[in-house]
């Protein structure tokens, strides 16, 4: 079977969500430069990387091209991926007993020309003891994760609630991801048996 689309990220997370909904995809990273612009907002900081991914992946190949961001936002703050375990330990009592959001951009060039959606979903996290927070680190999990945890691992048991998409929180929006797939033409289910 031949894949039906370019994934411009060599996250494992987005490659199996878009295998979820039957899409076979070839994967390439890209390399753009991933420093916010001053004053520039969460929104349109994610969907300004996630549309140059797409842009880069086109270059390419001949498929459509997927390109996707996901940043976690505290305070209108971008919280990046932890650079050490003090960095991710501040992050993670930021976010310990209150609400933050998670913002992931999709955009997709093909056919259609370039086509691009945001999805912005609402994280309540309970009080994390610092004790969580170190033992947490210890596991090995938050160190490459935007805001230092991934809510489809072990951090699942400090999220008491979410209000929105749980595949864009793990990374890519998957009924938006599908719509632009199909206005650009990308089967869906194409390896469902």
């Amino acid at each position: 079977m031949s894949a039906s689309l370019f994934l411009a990220s060599a996250s494992p997370r987005r490659r199996e969500l878009l295998a979820s909904i039957g899409v076979d995809t070839v994967v390439g990273a890209v390399n753009i430069d991933e420093t916010p612009r001053p004053g520039e907002a969460p929104g349109d900081y994610v969907l300004r990387l996630a549309s140059e991914k797409a842009c880069a992946g086109g270059k390419l190949t001949l498929l459509p091209a997927l390109g996707s961001d996901t940043a976690v936002v505290c305070d209108e703050r971008i919280l990046g991926k932890p650079h050490d375990k003090a960095h991710a330990h501040e992050m993670l009592r930021a976010l310990s007993g209150r609400q933050h959001q998670v913002m992931t951009a999709v955009a997709v060039i093909g056919g259609a020309g370039l086509l691009k959606t945001c999805v912005t979903t609402q994280v309540f996290m309970r009080d994390i003891t610092d004790a969580e927070i170190e033992a947490y680190w210890a596991t090995g999990e938050p160190q490459d994760k935007a805001g230092g945890y991934a809510i489809q691992g072990l951090a699942s048991v400090f999220v008491e609630r979410i209000e929105g998409s749980y595949s864009a929180v793990v990374g890519l929006p998957l009924f938006e991801t599908a719509q632009l797939l199909q206005r650009q033409d990308v089967p869906l289910w194409k390896a469902m048996p």
